[in-house]
């Protein structure tokens, strides 16, 4: 037994952890980024928080509904794509026998135990199926429920990572403070944000969080920069 015991680390994230990185990655961003550009052409923190707001609920449903929208088309395509397979199964048998020979080939299977794991695959048309779905095509079947729960997940992120550099305009009626308060904690939460995320990714935590925190700040810098140009 070796000393050190082997641990593998893998891609672990499931869709949903997928859907809140989306929804935050946006959440976070875009409202930062309108409200740091508000603050450079405003007077006022009510404008700044109406004009948040309300981004902040237009972007949360829009986003919900790609993700919703993108669930569906994915369960259409899967099911579209199994028919289509069901029909070569019947009608182009021999053809399908090929081409699961070819797969199993693949992953070293040569002669009569080629054959033998073939006709065991073919005898079970479903299995067959499913089994040429997944290694023919690369497709998984997606959950029943996956549109809605991806359209909600999606955009209560988005709803979460979006108030966080509101908030501080919400607390402060001074610009200038609320600004830099927002800024400190959005910078905070985008760093946090970001090393989690490459935690779920397999990236290197500190070089995620540091790219999330540039994207968003450049992001909110181009905004302000434009707000104080031509406000």
């Amino acid at each position: 037994m070796p000393a050190t015991p082997h641990v593998e680390k893998h891609f672990t994230a499931t869709e949903a952890v997928r859907d809140v990185v989306i929804g935050m990655s946006d959440g976070l961003t875009v409202p930062f980024a309108l409200a740091a550009g508000l603050s450079a052409a405003v007077t006022n923190t009510d404008l700044i928080v109406t004009a948040g707001l309300a981004e902040v609920a237009a972007g949360a449903i829009a986003m919900g509904l790609g993700g919703f929208l993108a669930g569906r088309t994915d369960a259409e395509h899967y099911h579209s794509e199994r028919e289509r397979e069901a029909r070569e199964v019947r009608t182009l048998h021999e053809r399908e026998i090929g081409e699961t020979e070819a797969i199993l080939r693949e992953y070293g299977l040569d002669g009569e135990v080629l054959r033998s794991a073939t006709l065991a695959i073919a005898s079970d048309r479903e299995r067959w199926i499913d089994f040429m779905m997944r290694f023919e095509l690369g497709l998984e079947k997606p959950e029943s429920r996956r549109a809605m729960i991806s359209a909600v997940t999606i955009g209560g992120a988005y709803v979460v990572g979006g108030l966080v550099p509101l908030v501080p305009y919400i607390l402060n009626r001074d610009i200038a403070t609320a600004l830099r308060v927002s800024v400190v904690s959005t910078g905070i939460v985008l760093l946090v944000f970001g090393a989690v995320k490459g935690h779920f990714t397999g990236v290197n935590h500190l070089r995620s969080g540091l790219q999330t925190l540039v994207v968003g700040g450049f992001a909110a810098m181009a905004a302000f920069v434009l707000a104080r140009a031509f406000g």
